[in-house]
């Protein structure tokens, strides 16, 4: 992984101009900020209830900076074990310290109970100094990969062997964010567009996958997350490069996996619908934790500059977020603990944080490390403030 910028000397006060804008929940990009804050110079004061009104702007912005905690926090997805959301949690939500919840199928009775736990949720942001909503995601792939009952029923592998692929996808999209949405929630971890290689292998063998064909993937991952976005859900595209070669047991929740697909072949075949997903404005793209040589022998993609900022972002030009796959993961026995793993994913370029592992504790050191290692300068103030920024920028779309 290459080496971090030093830590620039303007760091701080860029940091307390992103922390104002957290707080006062704007979506706008710092630049735009700095242009707005010039130009409101320039404006005549037209009444005395507008000078007014701006004073008391400023002192909000003055008394509502936000802590290295909480600047952390808004790189950190949480979740938790059960129907009831645990005191601990909800404190981490109000103290303005997370960025949003996953829910699981164990948290899951009923329509009604979920939805009366997101508004739960909801009034405890209500109270953080953070104003941006929470991003409240689960895995609504379809098929067997469901948490909600309901839409879609149909599995990625069956909407891609059907008539018209493209159009069954599309409509699993709306039944997924219609799905979602009547709940409240606001982002879901899907679709893959991971393109399989063998009948049965890891991807295959749930039909998760819509095809072994990437064009087909290709069509019906950019139908989907059409749809689905314009049902007011969030999509994310999965499992960036991706995990289609990985036979039935290389399993990255489970242990270390390595894919040694060529450079040219990855590109050929697994990377070839991420151009369509990024072209339909896709929310979120979250990384695989498989190695793969051709990109990076040592680190697994979601710890890969080379994989994130080379790949990803460069190659591919993709500007919206990125997300990890779950941090306690097998895969990433290698490197450390779950704090030493989700800052290593910051360097790389990741800018949202999976802490899937039901526990709010894991949720809280990553948290905690996050903003030591921005404190110490380990992690890049410009660039911790960016992805922040994006992250808000999504919450504030929502």
């Amino acid at each position: 992984m290459a080496d971090d910028p030093a830590r620039p000397a303007s760091g701080t006060g860029r940091r307390g101009a992103l922390k104002t804008l957290l707080a006062l929940g704007a979506a706008a990009p710092l630049a735009g900020a700095w242009a707005r804050s010039a130009q409101a110079q320039t404006v005549p004061v037209q009444t005395a209830q507008v000078q007014a009104g701006a004073a008391q702007a400023r002192a909000a912005q003055a008394q509502t900076a936000l802590t290295s905690q909480q600047l952390a926090g808004q790189r950190v997805i949480f979740s938790y074990p059960g129907l009831t959301v645990p005191a601990a949690l909800l404190q981490q939500i109000s103290a303005g310290q997370a960025a949003g919840v996953i829910f699981f199928g164990g948290n899951i009775s009923s329509d009604a109970q979920i939805a009366s736990v997101i508004q739960q949720l909801v009034q405890a942001q209500q109270q953080s100094p953070v104003s941006s909503p929470l991003l409240l995601m689960t895995d609504q792939e379809g098929g067997e990969v469901r948490r909600l009952p309901g839409a879609p029923t149909l599995s990625e592998k069956q909407i891609g062997a059907s008539k018209n692929p493209a159009a069954a996808a599309s409509s699993a999209g709306t039944g997924a964010g219609q799905n979602l949405a009547g709940v409240g929630m606001n982002v879901n971890l899907a679709p893959v567009l991971d393109v399989f290689y063998k009948s049965g292998n890891f991807i295959d063998q749930y039909q998760r996958s819509y095809s072994s064909n990437a064009q087909v993937v290709t069509a019906c991952g950019q139908a989907f997350i059409t749809a689905q976005q314009q049902a007011g859900v969030a999509a994310t595209a999965k499992h960036f490069p991706g995990l289609g070669s990985a036979t039935r047991s290389q399993n990255t929740d489970t242990g270390p996996v390595t894919l040694n697909v060529s450079r040219p072949g990855l590109r050929a075949k697994d990377e070839v619908p991420y151009p369509a997903a990024i072209a339909a404005g896709v929310e979120l793209i979250m990384a695989s934790w498989a190695i793969y040589p051709a990109l990076d022998a040592t680190y697994p993609a979601g710890l890969s500059s080379a994989a994130i900022q080379g790949e990803l972002r460069g190659r591919l030009g993709y500007q919206g977020v990125t997300i990890t796959d779950a941090i306690e993961a097998g895969a990433l026995t290698a490197f450390g603990s779950y704090g030493q793993r989700a800052v290593l994913a910051a360097e790389a370029g990741m800018d949202l944080l999976l802490c899937s592992a039901q526990d709010p504790a894991e949720g809280q050191a990553v948290v905690t490390a996050l903003a030591g290692a921005l404190d110490s300068g380990q992690l890049d103030a410009t660039a911790f403030d960016a992805a922040v920024n994006r992250v808000t920028t999504l919450r504030n779309g929502l």
